[in-house]
């Protein structure tokens, strides 16, 4: 399950003149029932959307106020995520004639008192953001919106962005949606929440979540391809300066090269890349090449295998990065290390939809090519990484959607990967690559591989032995 989230406005997307239709809260059910979080983030106030809303105790948490409160059903708790009003500018906005609801830390009025509201902060010397929703004027805490609210509900929860589904309607939905992996503005938004979003919906209000509910629990949204892709996996830029890149979701790499080519500082460029969009990856490591990589918690050392129970566990954790470390483990015992060690994380990635992206060093000792090839074609967001390509597993080389050579030998790991699936070996490029090049063959699209240059990536030594207790302190 790839999406395991959805995040709502209230008011305009599932809400039509406070009121939330029978079957909107009946597909919100079903939603629930398929194991997914629901959580709601609006502007309005606690007081009076527990009023108006009594299915309130479906979502899993409630983000209020515009962000700046937080709300679990379940316990009744509540969490204030801002400062208190000024009462300085509540009472001169009052004095001034100005209509004005007060939350917890909200301050809330409509249009056209906007005038006044900013000219009130500045005479006050206040730093308080103001924010539009459809002809509402909510002043807010500093630092303080939807996205910031929606962060720590998605903490509690223990998910990650990069699995949520969004949507909304106005002004203040931006945050949120561009928070989101997958953005849908339902289809009465406003015209400038259209243009950002992945998806429109046909219909209006809670219809149109309806239409993205029903395509979750069918099909995940694989059959709802977003308008745009936000998010790209960089490997670098071509001779004219253009970057080169792969979809950061559903897709997947060989990177092949003789030792010393630079395949491990390639792939370090591209985790980090991922982790900077919010990512999460795991790198099983065969030989110790990523002890050193600074984002990631290690697990094994060159003399102590890894422990699946303490990996497993700091993955539940969303901003969490492994590197597995194989390197105390027999060569012959690596492989069916691995099928277990897969068995578990396919399990971890159907309940949390992470991490989100694998990498397979050393691909031909893990998975290797033999007479009775694996049936299951591989994982999606998986980057194997190959000192000899032509003895990987068949059905990985046929299902990699780039292939990625590095160093003087990169045109030999080409044809051996050509050769490997009985394919038309690529049409020669331009130029040989150099340090730090690379050729990469999107062999599904393309004939010939495009030269890329790529930036090395961290060098300075680190390797470190987690244990659960330090893992739980760093996340």
């Amino acid at each position: 399950m790839r999406y395991t989230a959805i995040a709502l406005d209230f008011d305009g997307t599932i809400a039509h003149d406070s009121d939330v239709p029978a079957h909107v809260v009946d597909g919100l059910k079903r939603l629930k029932e398929s194991g997914r979080k629901l959580i709601l983030d609006t502007g309005r106030e606690l007081p009076e959307l527990l009023a108006i809303f009594p299915a309130i105790a479906l979502f899993d948490r409630v983000v209020a106020e515009n962000g700046a409160l937080l709300y679990r059903p379940e316990s009744g708790e509540k969490k204030e995520l801002g400062e208190p009003p000024p009462p300085a500018l509540v009472e001169l906005l009052r004095s001034r004639g100005v209509p004005v609801s007060v939350g917890d830390s909200i301050i809330a009025t409509v249009e056209p008192h906007e005038a006044v509201v900013l000219e009130a902060i500045r005479e006050l010397g206040l730093e308080r953001p103001v924010i539009f929703n459809k002809g509402a004027v909510m002043i807010l805490p500093p630092g303080v919106n939807k996205a910031s609210g929606l962060l720590v509900a998605l903490h509690e929860l223990g998910l990650s962005p990069r699995n949520l589904v969004a949507a909304g309607d106005a002004e203040n939905d931006h945050a949120l949606l561009d928070m989101a992996e997958y953005s849908v503005a339902v289809a009465n938004a406003i015209p400038t929440l259209k243009a950002v979003a992945d998806r429109v919906t046909r219909e209006k209000r809670g219809d149109g979540v309806l239409e993205v509910v029903a395509d979750l629990i069918e099909h995940d949204l694989a059959n709802a391809p977003p308008a745009r892709e936000r998010r790209r996996l960089a490997i670098g830029k071509d001779a004219s300066g253009a970057e080169v890149a792969m979809r950061a979701s559903g897709s997947s790499a060989l990177v092949a090269g003789r030792a010393k080519t630079g395949k491990s500082a390639l792939v370090r460029g591209m985790l980090e890349t991922l982790c900077t969009a919010g990512y999460q990856f795991c790198v099983v490591d065969g030989r110790g090449e990523y002890l050193d990589f600074e984002p990631a918690v290690v697990f094994g050392t060159p003399d102590h295998r890894p422990d699946a129970l303490e990996i497993f566990t700091a993955l539940e954790k969303p901003g969490v990065h492994a590197v597995v470390c194989l390197a105390a483990v027999p060569a012959r015992e690596r492989p069916a290390f691995f099928d277990e060690f897969l068995l578990g994380l396919r399990a971890l990635r159907e309940k949390t939809g992470r991490p989100h992206w694998l990498v397979v060093d050393e691909a031909q000792e893990l998975v290797p090519r033999t007479e009775l090839e694996r049936e299951e074609a591989p994982a999606q967001n998986t980057i194997y990484v190959s000192s000899d390509p032509g003895q990987v597993a068949q059905t990985i080389l046929a299902h990699v959607d780039a292939v990625i050579a590095c160093g003087a030998d990169a045109k030999n790991a080409m044809d051996a990967f050509a050769a490997a699936l009985h394919a038309k070996a690529p049409a020669d490029p331009a130029a040989d690559p150099g340090e730090a090049e690379a050729l990469v063959w999107f062999h599904r699209v393309e004939s010939t591989p495009r030269l890329v240059a790529f930036t090395h990536g961290i060098t300075k030594k680190r390797a470190i032995r987690a244990d659960v207790g330090r893992l739980l302190r760093r996340a």
